[in-house]
C-alpha cells in the first residue's frame, strides 16, 4: 500500500534521513523503532506532508505521489495521532472530532447541527467499541480518552493508514489493553498502522514486520516472530542488548532523610493520605494504577499543588508552606511528566532552557557572562550526549529523549538535593532510559536522594531501593526491593481496586 525508497531529507549539512527505504502492507501492523534522534519523527512529518522530501520517490498503491501538505496525506488517508495530542483543550470531545472537518450545518437556519454532529460521533463509537464520554471537555480526559478520541478523529476521514507515535506513553497497562484491542479491530477492519514505540513489549506482542532505524538510515526490516529484545536493542545501538541488573546497595541505615512527609494531603483531594521518606543516597519509588494520585503527590510536595494538611520535613526541617520557588532554593527539583509543557519552553534555545532556572548564577550587575553559560551548558551537552547541531539550536527541534536529556541537566545545573521524578522515561528510547537510570544511580552517590514515580512496575523495579503503593491518594504499602515481584505489587493495588468499589456499591 505505501513504499517510499531512497528517501533523504537534509536540514542544513546534517542528513537526519539518508537512503530511507520501507513498505508497509494492507492490513499489517508495521513496527518502527530507533534511538531518539534516529529519525522517526522526520520520516513520519514527511509522510504526512509537513516536511517536504529533498530526494527519493513514495508510492501510494503503486502511485508515485507526492505530499505537499498534511491536508493532501489526509485526503488519500494517511492519518497520524501524535505523541503530543493535538486537541484544543476548551473543546469537547465531539467539537475535537470534528477538527480539519466541515462542521454539519443546519438546513434551514444558520449554526451548526449538533444533534447531526451527536449521531455522527456515536456511530464512530458503536463501530469501533470505545465507550467515551464526548461531552467531556478535552482538558478534562485522561491519556487514553484524548488517545481514543484521537484515533477515533482518523477514523471518521477514511483512514487507510494510521500513525501511532508513541501512542502507551502516557497510558498505564490496563489502558494500553484497551488500546490494543481497539488496533485490531481497525486491521480487522482493513487499516494499516505504522506502530511508533520505544516499548519492545509492545512491538513483540502487536507488530507482523519491524523495521529498524539508526542514525537516520534503515537497519533493517524483520518479521517480528523472528526477533527478540535483545536482537532489536543491538540493530539500533550496535550494542549488546542484555538486560541490566538492579545495582545492589550497601546499607541506607544511619543515613540521614532528605524528605519526611507525615500525612500530608492536598487542598483538592487527589492527596489524601500520603506518608514516606527519601534518605540520601536512596531511590524511593512510587507506583499506582491511574488515577492513584503518583503525579499530584510529586506536585504537592513541589508547590504547584496546595497542600491542605500534613507534615513535610526537608533535610529535618519542618516547611509549613512551598512554593516552586521555594522548593529550588531549598535543593528540590521536579522532572516533570509532561516535558515539552511543564519542563520546556519550546521556542527558546538549548542553551536558554538549560540555564533558565540558573540565571543567577551567569549574570553579574548589569550583565550576562555569556561565556561562562556556553562552557557550562556546552559541558553538560557533551557529558549527556545531547544530540544537537549547537546549543542555539530551537529545543522544539530534539526528539524527545533529547529534549528530556535537557530538562535533566537544568535540573542538574541547581544542584539538587532530592529530584521528583514524574515518569522521567517517558516516551524515550532503551539506551536513553538506561542513561537516565544511571544518571540518577550517580546523583545517589553525591548524596542526594530521588523520588521516582513511573506506570511501568517492571522500571520502578529496575530502579528502586524502596518502593511505596498508592491507591486512591493514600500511602497502602512499603517494600524494600530485595526479591519483590511485580506480581506482589500490582496484588496490592488491585485488591485495593476492589475494596473501594465495594465501599462504594
Amino acid at each position: 500500500m505505501l513504499e517510499v525508497k531512497e528517501l533523504d531529507k537534509r536540514f542544513g549539512f546534517h542528513y537526519a534521513l539518508s537512503k530511507i527505504s520501507l513498505d508497509v502492507q494492507a492490513g499489517e501492523i508495521h513496527a518502527l523503532i530507533g534511538e531518539n534522534g534516529a529519525g522517526k519523527s522526520t520520516l513520519i512529518k514527511i509522510l504526512t506532508g509537513i516536511y517536504q522530501v529533498d530526494s527519493g520517490k513514495i508510492f501510494w498503491n503503486g502511485q508515485d505521489i507526492q505530499i505537499r501538505e498534511p491536508k493532501a496525506a489526509r485526503k488519500i488517508g494517511i492519518q497520524v495521532v501524535h505523541q503530543d495530542r493535538q486537541l484544543i483543550r476548551s473543546f469537547t470531545g465531539y467539537e475535537n472530532l470534528f477538527l480539519g472537518m466541515s462542521y454539519p450545518k443546519q438546513k434551514w437556519a444558520l449554526g451548526i447541527h449538533w444533534k447531526q454532529m451527536r449521531v455522527e460521533a456515536e456511530e464512530v463509537k458503536k463501530r469501533l467499541g470505545i465507550q467515551l464520554n464526548l461531552s467531556k471537555l478535552a482538558k478534562d480526559m485522561s491519556p487514553s480518552e484524548k488517545t481514543m478520541l484521537e484515533i477515533m478523529r482518523a477514523a471518521m476521514m477514511d483512514c487507510r493508514l494510521l500513525i501511532l507515535d508513541e501512542p502507551t506513553a502516557a497510558l498505564n497497562d490496563e489502558e494500553s489493553e484497551l488500546l490494543y484491542a481497539l488496533i485490531h479491530k481497525l486491521v480487522a477492519k482493513g487499516t494499516s498502522i505504522l506502530y511508533v514505540s520505544h516499548r519492545m513489549n509492545e512491538i513483540l506482542r502487536l507488530s507482523h514486520r519491524v523495521t529498524v532505524m539508526r542514525n537516520g538510515k534503515i537497519a533493517g526490516t524483520f518479521p517480528t516472530n523472528e526477533m527478540n529484545k535483545d536482537k532489536l536493542v543491538q540493530l539500533m545501538t550496535n550494542q549488546d542488548g542484555t538486560t541490566k541488573v538492579r545495582e545492589h546497595k550497601s546499607s541506607l541505615t544511619g543515613k540521614p532523610e532528605v524528605l519526611r512527609l507525615t500525612g500530608i494531603s492536598s487542598m483538592d483531594q487527589k492527596v489524601k493520605h500520603i506518608s514516606l521518606d527519601v534518605k540520601q543516597g536512596e531511590i524511593v519509588g512510587v507506583f499506582g494504577l491511574a488515577g492513584s494520585g503518583r503525579t499530584e503527590l510529586l506536585e504537592t510536595i513541589y508547590g504547584t499543588r496546595k497542600r491542605k494538611s500534613g507534615k513535610v520535613e526537608i533535610q529535618g526541617e519542618r516547611v509549613e508552606s512551598i512554593s516552586p520557588k521555594h522548593s529550588l532554593s531549598k535543593g528540590i527539583i521536579l522532572i516533570p511528566e509532561d516535558r515539552r509543557g511543564d519542563g520546556l519552553v519550546l521556542d527558546m534555545s538549548i542553551r536558554e532552557n538549560m540555564t533558565l532556572s540558573t540565571l543567577s548564577r551567569f549574570s553579574s550587575l548589569f550583565h550576562m557572562r555569556k561565556q561562562r553559560e556556553q562552557t557550562e551548558v556546552h559541558a553538560w551537552m557533551e557529558r549527556l550526549q545531547v544530540k544537537a547541531t549547537s546549543s542555539e539550536q530551537a529545543i522544539k527541534e530534539l526528539s524527545g529523549g533529547n529534549q528530556q536529556k535537557v530538562v535533566f541537566a537544568k535540573a542538574l545545573l541547581s544542584k539538587p538535593i532530592l529530584f521528583l521524578c514524574d515518569e522521567p522515561t517517558q516516551a524515550v528510547d532503551v539506551m536513553t532510559r538506561e542513561e537516565i537510570h544511571q544518571l540518577l544511580r550517580e546523583q545517589t552517590t553525591q548524596d542526594s536522594g530521588v523520588l521516582f514515580v513511573s506506570s511501568d512496575v517492571q522500571e520502578v523495579l529496575e530502579i528502586a531501593d524502596r518502593i511505596f503503593v498508592v491507591h486512591d491518594g493514600a500511602t497502602v504499602a512499603e517494600f524494600q526491593n530485595e526479591a519483590v515481584t511485580a506480581e506482589q505489587i500490582l496484588q496490592v493495588c488491585y485488591n485495593q481496586r476492589k475494596l473501594s468499589d465495594v465501599e462504594n456499591e
